[in-house]
């Protein structure tokens, strides 16, 4: 599994508390003398002086003096992509997952599960930037990108059906507004002034779940926020249920007889598909069996010699010591066609629209014409967003009623100022960190944290009514982990080569634009997300086909709802979070 590369795990206890898989002590910065006399031995070794400063010797006698080590520092990237705040078993369960896990499956003659793959439309964006000509006139589209990738997943290795993922979105979305509906509803009924326990479906503001690094992140260190969280499942994991459920009963099969693999733009979508709730107790198969990263998808169109900058290949085009196609596709095992609308677009954000699919229901649906405004709170990753009424209110007001105060929340470093914010809005105490104190479904709590009753001067729709927006309390978040949402994510291709810098301070590479990124390169560079982000944009050909997904979604929706029974119906769209309890006390190792 590739997270930071200098960042390295040497003990069991890797919960969310600092050990030793976050500290940096030495960076190297110069390359390894070769010994002609040994070509095994190193050449000089660390000294540690009393005061703790590390110093680079020569081991044969040389300069004993030696060269001060500076120190090297953890940065918020090096965070993100470091495996320190995931358990053991978790990592276990990841590690199992990736290209080279991909590829023995498909090479197993013996499997004869149905291979099915699914690919997000960051990991598309991603791609169609880095291959792009940006010096030319030729800029790909994700779904040029697509299209070849399919012919690449299917001519090449084998795979039965290739999928994006952005129908499941679709699906997501809707749902995600009617539990948000839902809430809204139940929240209004009942007030939020009265301090009693709230149950996940009756407490506002609620914060988006598509993002499992924000999920990790909550169940372990913020448990008090879970019952804010939607339950809605991700579109990645909507994807699972149509595939191994819908699509299986299409075909014919039983969930364990297909083989369903996801490309996606981050790898905390490895540790989602790894949850316990999207496992089959019955069939012992996951919904989402394998996930790659989109770097992950790269090497192994690299290692067909397969090149997404040609629209026209086949398989006798590649030199390549693997077997073509990797699954043998022949007339017993053909299956036929299923049609899902292909890269169902949705205007908003790159991360998955949830706020802006709200904010036009609401539109949409009111009585009355709203007036949106939009508020940058820190930078681009923070923002608040108010609708209100665009008349002047009844009560002499200047502006109108305020009906909705939503906010997009990316990146830690803001993630962590909204969780204050929502503490302290709703009464809840933030930062207790402790599993079993929290009396949410599925959590180990010995009790339920009761929240503390809200200022009657707030009123008791979440906010002072027909006030000013900025005194009203939030409504709705959507809340991403990465800075600059799901296209930086760190399973994203990695910028080409040249030079820059970005916020954390790192020289980046960019003379050759258009450029295949190199090893060297690092992740988060702000010129390259953006770059990335333009390209998930890019289609000049697509057409917007929301209302027409709408008709096939309720359709599946209902086929569905009909083939399973009520136990079942709660968790085909939803699920469940649970705090998390760290048994370490502290650092687990001594310097």
């Amino acid at each position: 599994m590739a997270f930071s590369g200098a960042l390295t795990l040497t003990d069991l206890n890797d919960f969310i508390t600092p050990s030793q898989a976050c500290i940096k002590p030495v960076e190297q910065t110069n390359k390894p003398v070769q010994q002609e006399k040994d070509a095994g031995a190193a050449a000089t070794e660390i000294h540690i002086d009393g005061s703790g400063t590390y110093y680079e010797v020569a081991q044969d006698g040389g300069d004993m003096t030696g060269r001060k080590l500076e120190q090297a520092q953890i940065s918020l990237n090096d965070c993100l992509a470091c495996s320190g705040c995931i358990t053991s078993a978790e990592s276990v369960l990841i590690t199992l997952q990736s290209h080279v896990e991909v590829l023995s499956v498909l090479s197993n003659p013996t499997d004869e599960r149905i291979p099915i793959i699914s690919i997000a439309p960051q990991s598309l964006a991603s791609l169609a930037a880095a291959y792009s000509q940006h010096n030319s006139s030729e800029l790909l589209t994700p779904r040029e990108i697509f299209r070849r990738i399919r012919t690449f997943c299917t001519s090449i290795l084998g795979f039965a059906y290739v999928f994006d993922t952005n129908f499941a979105r679709h699906i997501s979305l809707n749902e995600h507004v009617k539990e948000f509906i839902e809430r809204r509803e139940q929240h209004l009924a009942k007030g939020d002034d009265d301090g009693l326990p709230r149950s996940p479906s009756e407490t506002l503001p609620m914060l988006a779940s598509a993002c499992p690094g924000w999920i990790c992140y909550a169940e372990k260190a913020h448990p008090e926020m879970l019952p804010f969280i939607a339950r809605t499942k991700s579109p990645q994991q909507v994807m699972g249920t149509l595939v191994k459920k819908w699509i299986g009963r299409r075909l014919g099969k039983q969930p364990n007889e297909i083989y369903h693999v996801s490309v996606m733009p981050c790898y905390d979508k490895k540790l989602e598909a790894s949850r316990q709730d999207f496992f089959d107790d019955i069939f012992q198969t996951r919904d989402v069996d394998c996930v790659v990263t989109t770097g992950e998808l790269e090497l192994m169109m690299k290692e067909f010699g397969w090149d997404l900058k040609t629209s026209s290949q086949s398989p006798s085009d590649l030199t390549t010591s693997r077997s073509i196609p990797l699954k043998d596709l022949t007339s017993a095992r053909r299956h036929p066609g299923i049609d899902l609308p292909e890269l169902v677009t949705h205007s908003g954000t790159s991360s998955g629209s949830y706020l802006p699919s709200i904010l036009r229901h609401l539109t949409e649906t009111s009585p009355v014409p709203l007036m949106l405004s939009v508020k940058t709170v820190r930078n681009s990753d923070y923002e608040e967003y108010v609708l209100r009424e665009s008349a002047p209110s009844s009560s002499g007001d200047a502006v109108g009623k305020v009906i909705f105060k939503g906010a997009k929340c990316y990146g830690f470093r803001n993630l962590q100022n909204v969780v204050r914010k929502v503490g302290r809005e709703r009464g809840v105490r933030v930062g207790s960190g402790a599993a079993g104190r929290l009396g949410a479904p599925g959590g180990a709590g010995k009790g339920v944290r009761r929240l503390r009753a809200v200022r009657k001067g707030q009123g008791g729709e979440g906010g002072a009514p027909g006030g000013d927006g900025e005194e009203r309390k939030y409504d709705y978040v959507e809340v991403m982990a990465c800075p600059g949402g799901c296209v930086n994510g760190g399973g994203q291709l990695k910028p080409p080569d040249g030079t820059s810098l970005d916020a954390e301070g790192y020289q980046r590479d960019w003379d050759g634009e258009g450029a295949i990124p190199s090893a060297s390169a690092k992740w988060g560079d702000k010129g390259w997300t953006k770059k990335v982000e333009e390209a998930y944009w890019r289609d000049t050909g697509r057409v917007d086909a929301e209302r027409s997904a709408d008709q096939v979604a309720d359709g599946i929706v209902e086929e569905l709802w009909e083939a399973y029974g009520d136990s079942e119906k709660k968790g085909l769209f939803r699920t469940e979070y649970r705090a998390v309890e760290s048994d370490v006390v502290g650092l687990a190792v001594k310097w």
